[in-house]
């Protein structure tokens, strides 16, 4: 699958304009991460104003979630029909339009259309910019381009939460898209003036059979652990019927793109050991972090009784930092390799989560506030070295390969960590509340709630010690291929 060249003919290489091709991917994926956090803060508000129940409002973020692990997958193939230039500019109007609906949405249905509209937009983004980044960007300046984009991926989310907060508490939750909206239209025209083509569309044959069993597969997948995590149980029919259906599809979809002359996801990139390391360590990072991120709010909010702006805020200082550091990290990688960055930063991790299993309902904020900016160090030393270091070591014709598997599988492995969080959380407050005597005690539940956080962060740190184990194994690649 050779769709990485760079285009020749009509424009050299040299004739491409890395730093506005960068700053526009930066600006769009900037704020369709930011209105994908921001609008989880206002789920609340969106309970009480369409009169839905908590399950049905989590669907905003599971069909988001959802429709990422269908397009994904399919992005690789996408990337070899379509010019940089038609992607970005499909990637960001679809963006428009679902913010815009959004804004206006007078139903949940409405919104949720509006939702999955968004990750479309998102789905088609953000392999699309790891792939020209892979192909415009020389490897040795690869960890801080990548540091830059990991400033971004961090610092939307982190932010996102704290903003909504403040637009709740003066405006309503159809503010969030109504600031998004000039800001999107801003990268468009941005986009329009200087993102150039860097690749040459091959449009490989379309295999039908392959779309379908990656959507069933993955999607299944995805479906199956989130509808455990929103309180359906690992026990339901509907669960167990949908990872099982999609295990098997992802299957069934493995063997046919090994056998395929030219596969629709090339499973080749398996083959290249420090891809395989680096994917790992980043779901391992995924599921640690996802886990985290939805655990601490639900903890600042019940236990703790802080309001959600003031949860936001709490969690704004680790967020920043992180997307502070990246930056710098990729710096680290490019002069010393991924190695004891790797190793240092899992072991940080590890260390944040066990203080995480720790905290009481009379823990301060300033311990939470410093085990957050703890735990978001040492996963910007992890995230981006891993991932470049692991791409680094494909050929180039892997590449769109590469970006669609590492992008597929986080959302993957976020979901999954999602789920069994909260599924952990729900089962340690039960059995607490089986031990105490005096069960009208208002005190009981918090408590409860509380044991069920600290049994959910031993999964957490479970994830941490395997990803610390794999950090063992990761080596410096030294790139022989030419761009």
């Amino acid at each position: 699958m050779g769709n990485t060249q760079v285009k020749t003919g009509d424009m050299a290489a040299s004739d491409l304009r890395v730093v506005p091709i960068i700053i526009s991917f930066v600006v769009a994926g900037f704020i369709g991460l930011f209105s994908e956090t921001a609008l989880n803060m206002a789920l609340t508000n969106l309970i009480e104003s369409f009169g839905i129940h908590e399950t049905t409002a989590q669907w905003l973020t599971t069909g988001y979630l959802l429709t990422l692990g269908i397009l994904v997958p399919v992005s690789g193939l996408i990337m070899q029909w379509f010019t940089t230039r038609q992607l970005f500019n499909t990637a960001i109007v679809a963006s428009i339009i679902g913010t815009f609906i959004a804004a206006i949405a007078p139903s949940f249905m409405v919104l949720m259309i509006a939702r999955i509209v968004q990750a479309v937009g998102t789905a088609l983004l953000l392999p699309l910019m790891f792939n020209t980044i892979l192909i415009i960007v020389p490897p040795h300046k690869r960890g801080r381009v990548m540091g830059i984009i990991g400033l971004v991926i961090m610092f939307a989310p982190a932010v996102g939460p704290t903003i909504s907060g403040l637009i709740l508490n003066n405006l309503t939750w159809h503010w969030i898209f109504w600031i998004s909206l000039p800001l999107l239209i801003g990268a468009l025209i941005f986009g329009l003036f200087f993102m150039q083509n860097v690749t040459t569309p091959t449009k490989p044959k379309i295999d039908v059979l392959s779309i379908l069993l990656s959507t069933v597969g993955f999607g299944g997948i995805v479906f199956g652990f989130s509808s455990a995590g929103e309180g359906g149980g690992w026990g339901s029919p509907t669960v167990i019927a949908s990872i099982i259906v999609g295990a098997v599809a992802l299957v069934l979809f493995s063997i046919r793109q090994i056998k395929m002359q030219q596969p629709m996801l090339n499973l080749r990139a398996f083959k290249y050991p420090m891809f395989t390391i680096g994917l790992l360590l980043i779901l391992v990072c995924m599921m640690v972090m996802l886990s985290t991120m939805i655990l601490l709010p639900l903890y600042l909010q019940t236990s703790l009784a802080l309001t959600t702006f003031a949860a936001g805020l709490l969690l704004l200082p680790g967020g920043v930092i992180n997307g502070i550091l990246s930056p710098v990290m990729g710096g680290l990688f490019d002069k010393f390799g991924p190695k004891w960055l790797v190793m240092i930063g899992i072991a940080i991790v590890t260390g944040a989560m066990i203080g995480f299993s720790t905290i009481t309902i009379e823990t301060s904020s300033a311990f939470i506030i410093a085990l957050h900016i703890i735990t978001m160090v040492g996963i910007s030393m992890v995230m981006m070295p891993a991932q470049t270091n692991g791409l680094n070591q494909l050929p180039p014709e892997l590449y769109p390969d590469g970006t669609a598997i590492m992008n597929t599988l986080q959302q993957v492995a976020g979901a999954i960590g999602t789920a069994i969080a909260i599924s952990i959380l729900s089962s340690g407050s039960e059995s607490f509340m089986t031990t105490v005597e005096d069960k009208a005690d208002p005190l009981n539940p918090l408590l409860a709630f509380t044991a069920g956080v600290q049994d959910a962060f031993l999964f957490a740190i479970v994830m941490a010690i395997i990803g610390f184990v794999i950090s063992l194994f990761i080596k410096r690649v030294k790139v022989e291929h030419q761009m």
